[in-house]
Parts: C-alpha cells; sequence; structure tokens
C-alpha cells in the first residue's frame, strides 16, 4: 500500500513538472548565471591540461605496405561489452606508466617525497570522447607548466610502450616461424618425392589426357577391328563360293594351282598323257604281255612314280587324281582367286588379333586410370598442401621482419597539452554550484506557483472536489489545431464536430463512451430530456452537447438539440445555421416549431436560440417554456438542452428543474476550485438531479493515472 502512494505522489511530481518546466527553466538559467558569477571571484583557481590521442583501428602505415595489418588491430575480446578504447584507458592509468611518468618529471608530493600513484590518479582523467576514436587525457594542478608536462610525458610514455609491445609480439612471431620453416621445407620436399615415384612406377605423364587420348584409341581400334570383321565376313562368303565351284577348299586349291604352275609336273603329266595314248593304240592291236605293251606300262608307272615325287616336292601331299593335276583357264583363276582370298582372310584375321589385343590393353589400361587419377590427386593435394604452408610461413617470415621495423603503433598524439591560461577547476565547481542553486529555485518558484494556482488541473482533482459520478473523460487535442474550445472565430465552430469530421479518433470514442453510460446511469426513470451545463463559459459544453446528440443520432434515436444559452448562443455557430428565429421567438409566440425547427443529420434536429432576449431568465422560468419542454420529450427520444453556465446566470437551475437530469461539464486548467465548489453548491441547494460530471479537454500529459485517458486525439 505504501509503495502505491509513493508512485502516485512520484507521478503527481511529475505531472507539476510538465505544467510547470517553462517557469523552473527559466528561474534555474537565472540563478544559475548569477551564482556564476559570483562563485568565479572567490574560488582559487587550479588549471587543467588535456591533450587527445587517436586510436586506429588498424595501422596505417601496415595497411598502406599491407604487411603486419593484423598486428595492430584494435579488438575487444568480448565483442557485445567491451570497448577496445576503455582497454587502452586503463593501459594509461597502469602502474608501470604512471610510475614512469612521476620519475621521469620528477613529481613531488607535500612532504617532498615522489608522488605517490594513488595522489596522481586523483588529478588524472582519461575519457572516451564519444561519437570517435579519441581518449582525452587530463591532468589538475596547481602549477599550469606542470600540469602541461605530465600530459605530454604521459602520452609519450604511453605511445612508446605502445610500440614497444607491438615490435615484441612481433619479434615472437618471427622466431616461432623461423622455427616451423625447415619442417615446412622437408615435408614438402617429402611429398614431392612420393609424388615422382608414384609417376614413375606407374608411367603418368598426363592422366587426364591420356584418358582421353585412351578413349579416342579405343574408339578408333573397335572401328578398325568393324571394318576387318566385316571384310573377313565378305572374303569368307566370297570364298564359300568358289570352294562350291571348285568343289575343293582353300588349300586344295593352293596345290592345284602350284601343281597347275610347276614345269616340270606339267611335263610328266603331258609324257603321261601321251604313253597312255600309245598305250590305248597298241593295246588294240598287240596283246597285254607283248614286250612293247610290258615297256609302255613300266615306262607309265615310272612317269607315275616321277610325277609322285615332283608333286611332294612341289605341294607337298598325296598325288592327286590326273584330272585334278591340269585344268582350265577357268578354274586356274578360280582356284588363284580362292588362294588369294584365303591369304587376304589369314592376313586380316591376323591384323583383328593385333587390333583385339591393343583393345584390350587399352581398356586395361583405362580400368585403372581413375585410381591412379585418385592417388595422383591425393600425392598433388599432400604437395601443394605443404607448399602452400611454406610459402605461407615464408610470406609471413618476411612480413614480421618488415614489420619489426615498421611503426607498428595503433594510436597517436593528435593534440598535445598546451598550458592552460584559465583555470579550469574553479568553474568547474562554480557551475555544479550554480546548477544546484538553480536547481533548487526552479523547484521553489514551481512550488510557489502551484501553490497560488487554485485551477482543476486534472480528472482526479475534478472527482475529488465535486464528488459527482464521472461519466466520460474527453480528450483534447495533442496538437494545436484551430479546434479551439474557447475561440469566437466563426471559421472554427463547425469543426468542434469531431464525431462527424473524425468518427474514429479517440475524441469520437470518448463521446461514444459518455452516451453508454448514460444509459446506465438511471434505472428508475427513463432519461429524455438531459441538460448540459458547466460552471463557468469556456469549458466547452455546448461543443459536449453537439457530440453527444450526434453519438445518439447515430444509433437510430430522434435527438433534438436545443440551444438554451440566451446569452451566448453557439450552436447555430458550430451547426453554420441562421439565428434570425429560434427557442425565444416560440416562447413569444413569434414562430412555431414547425418552421424553427432544423434537421441537420439522420435522426438528429437543432433548435437555434434565436434573437437573444433582454430578460432570458423569464423566458426560461415561463409555463410555455415548461410545454415546450414536455411537447419535445414526447416527440422525440431524446432532447439535449446547451443551457449556459451556472456562474453566469440561474437559467440552467431554473432549466433542470424542467429536465430528467443534468450532465455537469469540467475542463480542466479553465475552471477553478472556488468557481466549481460554488456550480456544486447550487446544484445541491436546488435539488436538481445531476447525473454526473464529464470531464472535458484532458490532456494526457497531465494525468498521473492512465486509466483516465490512455489515447490521445488526432
Amino acid at each position: 500500500m505504501e509503495s502505491q502512494e509513493s508512485v502516485l505522489g512520484l507521478e503527481i511530481y511529475w505531472q507539476i513538472l510538465q505544467r510547470r518546466w517553462l517557469l523552473g527553466l527559466a528561474s534555474l538559467i537565472s540563478v544559475f548565471t548569477l551564482s556564476v558569477l559570483t562563485l568565479s571571484v572567490i574560488k582559487q583557481p587550479v588549471y587543467e591540461a588535456q591533450g587527445k590521442l587517436l586510436f586506429q583501428r588498424t595501422n596505417k602505415v601496415s595497411a598502406f605496405t599491407g604487411l603486419g595489418t593484423e598486428l595492430g588491430t584494435l579488438e575487444p575480446v568480448v565483442q557485445d561489452r567491451n570497448n577496445p578504447l576503455n582497454t587502452e584507458a586503463e593501459i594509461i592509468r597502469s602502474v608501470p606508466v604512471v610510475q614512469k611518468t612521476i620519475a621521469k618529471i620528477g613529481l613531488k608530493g607535500k612532504q617532498d617525497e615522489p608522488l605517490k600513484y594513488r595522489d596522481f590518479i586523483k588529478q588524472l582523467n582519461v575519457q572516451e570522447i564519444k561519437g570517435s576514436d579519441v581518449l582525452q587525457i587530463s591532468y589538475r594542478d596547481a602549477s599550469p607548466k606542470t600540469a602541461a608536462n605530465v600530459v605530454n610525458t604521459l602520452m609519450q610514455l604511453y605511445l612508446e610502450q605502445n610500440i614497444s609491445f607491438h615490435r615484441a609480439e612481433v619479434g615472437v612471431a618471427r622466431k616461432f616461424i623461423e622455427k616451423q620453416l625447415p619442417t615446412a621445407e622437408l615435408v614438402v620436399r617429402q611429398a614431392e618425392i612420393k609424388l615422382r615415384q608414384f609417376r614413375e612406377k606407374n608411367q603418368v605423364i598426363a592422366l587426364q589426357t591420356e584418358a582421353n587420348q585412351g578413349v579416342q584409341r579405343i574408339a578408333d581400334l573397335q572401328r578398325q577391328i568393324g571394318d576387318i570383321q566385316s571384310r573377313i565376313a565378305d572374303i569368307n562368303a566370297q570364298a564359300q563360293v568358289i570352294s562350291n565351284q571348285l568343289q575343293m577348299n582353300a588349300p586344295q586349291a593352293l596345290t592345284v594351282t602350284s601343281l597347275s604352275q610347276s614345269r616340270g609336273v606339267q611335263d610328266i603329266l603331258t609324257q603321261i598323257q601321251q604313253l597312255e595314248s600309245q598305250i590305248a593304240t597298241r593295246s588294240s592291236i598287240l596283246q597285254d604281255n607283248h614286250p612293247e605293251m610290258i615297256r609302255l606300262r613300266n615306262n607309265f608307272t615310272n612317269l607315275q612314280g616321277i610325277l609322285q615325287k615332283r608333286i611332294n616336292q612341289v605341294a607337298q601331299t598325296t598325288v592327286p587324281q590326273n584330272q585334278t593335276l591340269q585344268s582350265g583357264e577357268l578354274q586356274q583363276q578360280l582356284a588363284a582367286r580362292l588362294v588369294e582370298l584365303e591369304s587376304i582372310r589369314q592376313s586380316l584375321t591376323s591384323q583383328l588379333s593385333t587390333l583385339s589385343k591393343l583393345e584390350s590393353n587399352h581398356r586395361q589400361r583405362l580400368s585403372i586410370l581413375p585410381k591412379l587419377e585418385q592417388q595422383q590427386r591425393e600425392l598433388e593435394r599432400q604437395v601443394q598442401a605443404a607448399q602452400s604452408t611454406y610459402s605461407l610461413l615464408l610470406q609471413k617470415l618476411q612480413e614480421s621482419r618488415i614489420a619489426e621495423n615498421q611503426n607498428l603503433g595503433n594510436a597517436r598524439n593528435i593534440s598535445p597539452a598546451l598550458i592552460p591560461e584559465q583555470p579550469a577547476s574553479s568553474a568547474v565547481i562554480s557551475y555544479l554550484s550554480a546548477v544546484l542553486l538553480g536547481i533548487l529555485a526552479a523547484l521553489a518558484s514551481i512550488y510557489l506557483v502551484e501553490a497560488i494556482d487554485k485551477s482543476i488541473k486534472s480528472v482526479e482533482e475534478a472527482r475529488e472536489l465535486l464528488e459527482l459520478t464521472l461519466l466520460g473523460v474527453i480528450p483534447a487535442f495533442n496538437k494545436e489545431q484551430k479546434l479551439t474550445f474557447g475561440s469566437e472565430e466563426p471559421d472554427s465552430y463547425c469543426q468542434r464536430l469531431v464525431v462527424n469530421y473524425a468518427p474514429r479518433s479517440a475524441i469520437s470514442e470518448a463521446y461514444r463512451m459518455l452516451r453508454a453510460n448514460l444509459t446506465f446511469v438511471s434505472a428508475d426513470k427513463e432519461l429524455k430530456v438531459i441538460l448540459v451545463t458547466s460552471s463557468v463559459p469556456k469549458e466547452g459544453k455546448s461543443t459536449v452537447s453537439a457530440n453527444l446528440a450526434l453519438v445518439m443520432a447515430q444509433i437510430g434515436r430522434k435527438v433534438l438539440l436545443i440551444d438554451a444559452d440566451l446569452h451566448r448562443p453557439v450552436q447555430h455557430k458550430i451547426w453554420e445555421l441562421a439565428n434570425n428565429q429560434g427557442l425565444s421567438n416560440i416562447i413569444v409566440g413569434q414562430a412555431n416549431i414547425e418552421t424553427t425547427v432544423t434537421k441537420v443529420s439522420d435522426n438528429l434536429d437543432v433548435l437555434t436560440a434565436g434573437v437573444v432576449p433582454p430578460s432570458p431568465a423569464s423566458l426560461l422560468d415561463s409555463k410555455r417554456m415548461a410545454e415546450l419542454i414536455q411537447h419535445f420529450s414526447s416527440n422525440y427520444d431524446f432532447a439535449i438542452i446547451d443551457a449556459p453556465a451556472l456562474t453566469v446566470a440561474a437559467d440552467a437551475v431554473t432549466l433542470g428543474q424542467m429536465a430528467d437530469g443534468i450532465l455537469f461539464v469540467v475542463r480542466p486548467g479553465v475552471v477553478d476550485s472556488v468557481n466549481a465548489s460554488v456550480a456544486r453548491q447550487l446544484l445541491e441547494q436546488s435539488g436538481q438531479n445531476v447525473l454526473g460530471q464529464v470531464v472535458n479537454a484532458v490532456i494526457t500529459q497531465n494525468e498521473p493515472h492512465s486509466q483516465y485517458c490512455s489515447v490521445r486525439g488526432k
């Protein structure tokens, strides 16, 4: 419970600051200026010297040469939390750098001993300049020369340490690379030897070229084999035809051809044929036992023996029949062709065998090429990896040797400390004191003005003061527009009909909420005549009446809006109607209802005020007015009466007796607590049926409770 009250109190204070910030700012500036002028005179000065170091993510020299670019890079270890400049700032504040600075300058403490580290750090300030890569180093001292000397010396020692540190890192890297180079070179040689041995063993020159040529060679061999097989088939067919004609095979044809071409065989055959003729001739004359016949037969036998010997010498076969040893010219040609075909077939068969062997050899070589290629790629990758590692080490060794001689620092002095001419510490203290006094003065002025101001400022204040049921909260526009409820400019009145011009705005929704709340406010009696009034003018009661009538008409209810403010009528301006005749004219009998009431939209009629009479109270408190209200109640579902403010005239109290209920409009910032209390007493004393209050033109920023106005008008 206490925590809720404390939160509520803080919200109220915040709302007060939002309302009075201009007054507070003016008080703060005034008191601050006077305080600075006063305090700057009495404060003893302390001088502050400043220098600046620019840090680069990479060294410019390394980036230009391309060597050692990664050695001086500024990178935090934890990317999501650390800023590398913070790390460098801690190095500047480190004990070694500070102690070297103290020793080099010879800084002394109060008792003439060397200045202690903690005393030095109190006067030292190292901070990052936001939005840049610059560290600002400042030091305070009573002597301006000492302050400048400390800053310059500190920056110089830090830069020297920065360079030496990076050079040391490069030296370590160089030594490591020098140790790794012999091993890397040995790995390269071993890999190259393995590749060479593999190529020599498998007779590898260019496997891909060999594979392409091998495929082409096999294709050529297959083509040649196909041609030879085709020729052999053709020769076999020709030889078969000739063999059938000769009734002999190729060897027999070769023998016959050889014998027919042998002169010795043919001579013997001629002699045998002649001897056979003699024997045939003589056998017809002589007996078989005749000596001549015997001689002829003996000669025949001897010649056959000689023939067989010559046949054996020529053909090395058995003696063929006589008729096969001598043939005609055609038969000889056929036999010779058969022999020729056989010779060609044997030659082609030999070629076919040779080509088949070559094809088989090529296929066997091609079958092992993928395996050889895989082994070669593995060996080549090993060689390439070893060479790449060795080349990289060589390159890095050269880079490290060059980088050792480069200026590898990633920081440089862009602004040496100058001897300060004006004191610094007194100004800082003066400013702080002046700011504090200005804040106190601003708070005091806001408190006084807030205590004096009695106006109602929020919905909560209106509820607590009036103690009426809160039926609606109408937001105000959050931007300056012509829709100013207190304005008298004619061109601004029509813009008050927010429900028409901005039906989806937060203000229109607020009016619909008011309409819904009115339907549940009275359970005993039906509300047909509602009077709308306020404490003082300019609270927006006419605007509330007009928009409320619109939202009621939008749900199909027949509504009459009556302008009963006979002092300062406004409805005719809002609806852009003529006000020549109206309520006042009807009351005195100068006009009738049918011709005076104007229909402005579906289900909505408007009765303007008419001519402003010299005595509005007498007209509104007449019997005729009561009859009119009774007539309107009978002919309309709702009659909404726009009545004058309670502090202007008693018209609202008079009309309230005739209406079913009063809707009280309150506008924060316009009505004060005094007028609101007076209006409340008037309503209580007259016994009015007050339905509740509508807080109009509420500024969301001024409300500590978001439930009152959670959306803003547009």
